[in-house]
């Protein structure tokens, strides 16, 4: 169920909690379903498994001259088709595997982490590279600093 990034496989477990109750115009379904998605990271493209739970409430009506999406079928409702729009409907467009995910690295195409994050500082604007050669000339125009000296103790005779 579902395309793109995620989706949930075929051969998925889906846990089901329905209660059907008859009323005038047909048969009222409501109820849960719960399974996993899977996929990768909208962001970095690591692996990403979550659960999911929908909701979902349809009216099966009984067949007559109105046409409606479902029907009651021989005393029947089928709700493959009702818990899989539901699922479908309720998979993330853009998932992610921690709300804060940094994504790939632009230049290395690597997946970057917190802590990279911080060590690389963000590119210059080329527009700017007059100024900075500019600040680069003044900096090698200025005198260096010397270290200070360190000074020894004088050690008391033991």
């Amino acid at each position: 169920m579902g395309e793109g990034i995620v989706s949930v496989e075929a051969d998925a477990e889906v846990d089901i909690a329905v209660r059907l109750e008859s009323v005038h115009e047909g048969i009222l379904a409501s109820g849960t379903a719960d399974t996993r998605y899977d996929g990768v990271c909208g962001r970095c493209l690591a692996d990403v498994s979550e659960p999911i739970e929908v909701e979902f409430q349809e009216l099966f009506a009984y067949p007559g001259e109105e046409e409606t999406d479902f029907e009651v079928q021989d005393d029947h409702v089928d709700l493959e088709t009702l818990v899989r729009d539901a699922v479908v409907l309720s998979l993330p467009f853009q998932p992610v595997c921690q709300p804060d995910c940094p994504g790939l690295d632009p230049e290395t195409g690597k997946r970057r982490t917190m802590s990279t994050e911080a060590e690389n500082p963000a590119p210059i604007d080329p527009r700017w590279s007059a100024l900075r050669e500019i600040a680069d000339q003044d900096q090698g125009a200025r005198p260096k600093a010397v270290p200070p000296r360190t000074q020894k103790r004088a050690s008391h005779g033991r």
